[in-house]
């Protein structure tokens, strides 16, 4: 399961980055990586984008 995945299931950072075992920082540059490619700036535009893109 990716970060856009988990995101969407409302998970915070830190549990995102607990599941993953990986850095808070790694996933903060992940969500900044995805707003950037997808356009958008909040999370809810993020998952909205993605679904409607096929993504999730």
């Amino acid at each position: 399961m990716g970060i856009l995945e988990l995101i969407a299931d409302g998970l915070t950072t830190d549990a995102i980055a607990e599941k993953l075992f990986i850095s808070r920082h790694t996933v903060n540059s992940h969500r900044r990586n995805l707003n950037v490619k997808l356009g958008v700036s909040r999370p809810a535009e993020l998952i909205n984008k993605a679904k409607e893109l096929g993504i999730i």
